[in-house]
Formats: structure tokens, sequence, C-alpha cells
């Protein structure tokens, strides 16, 4: 499974390479699928245009598939996760293309501070795909559970974005 999850990811990103980001007053609503060690989920991520090259957004995942959730006991808790997100949108800065928006960013959520690196494609002026990459940097619990495992790794998010 992780083989196929990483050759899935490495097809995301040699196919999806870009975004149109407008700046201010743009919003985007990314729709997703989460990929992790040890669970798949949804992922809704909702970013704003604040300034040329900034925008502020939430997002939230949950895990649906869990393995072994007997054994590893994470409830709802465990399996949902909210972060407030910054993105420095560098896309009209790289100017590879106008379509292009690659997009480094901070997260601070309910279970950890991490950061992430997406990219996003438009195909028209509202629908595209994105993928986007996170890690965790600092943990609030440090107890070694599987459960609180789930939300401290590293994750890949493929899915589509819409341009409201």
């Amino acid at each position: 499974m992780k083989k196929i999850i990483f050759i899935v990811a490495i097809l995301c990103v040699s196919f999806v390479n870009a975004q149109a980001y407008s700046g201010k007053g743009d919003n985007k609503l990314q729709l997703g699928a989460n990929f992790q060690d040890g669970a798949t989920g949804v992922n809704l991520t909702y970013d704003h245009g604040f300034g040329e090259n900034i925008s502020l957004g939430i997002s939230t995942v949950y895990l649906l598939n869990v393995k072994n959730l007997d054994l590893i006991g994470a409830d709802f808790g465990d399996r949902v996760d909210l972060k407030l997100r910054f993105n420095a949108n560098l896309g009209n800065v790289i100017n590879v293309d106008e379509n292009l928006d690659i997009y480094p960013g901070l997260s601070l959520g309910l279970h950890n501070f991490g950061g992430h690196l997406g990219a996003r494609y438009f195909f028209s002026t509202g629908f595209g795909v994105f993928t986007e990459f996170g890690v965790p940097f600092a943990e609030y619990d440090d107890a070694n559970t599987a459960a609180n495992q789930l939300n401290n790794q590293f994750t890949v998010n493929i899915g589509a974005v819409f341009n409201l």
C-alpha cells in the first residue's frame, strides 16, 4: 500500500503543477483525499487571499480508514483535525505559468504546529486539481501512542480545487 501511495503522489506532483492566484480577495476551496501511514481520509481546505502573495485559511481532515482501529483505539478526537493556515503564494513570483501556484505555509492545529508545501493547477477559472504535503514541527501531546501519531506524521493530500 505504501508503494501505491508513493507512486500516486509522484504522479500527482508531476501532473499537478499550477493554480491561478489573483491575490487579495481570492478564495480557494479544496476537497481531497488524505493519505498517511496507518490511515486514509478526507480533507477540506478554504483559503482567502489577503495580499498579493498571502492567504489565510482553515483546513480539516477526518480519517476514515484507520488500520488496526481496535488496536489503536482512535476515537473521534484522534481521527479529526482542524487547522488554521498561512500560505505564501509564489505562483506570480516564480512565474512559470499563469496557472501555477506553489504555496509553502504554516499551520496551527488541534494536534500540532506544522508546515505544508502544495501546488495547484486550474484547468479553467473555477476548477482545478491540487496536491499538498504536510509535516508536523511540534506535537502538543508527547504520548507516544498509535492514536496520538495519527495526526502527527507526514501526510499527502490530493484532490480538486475550486475558485470561489
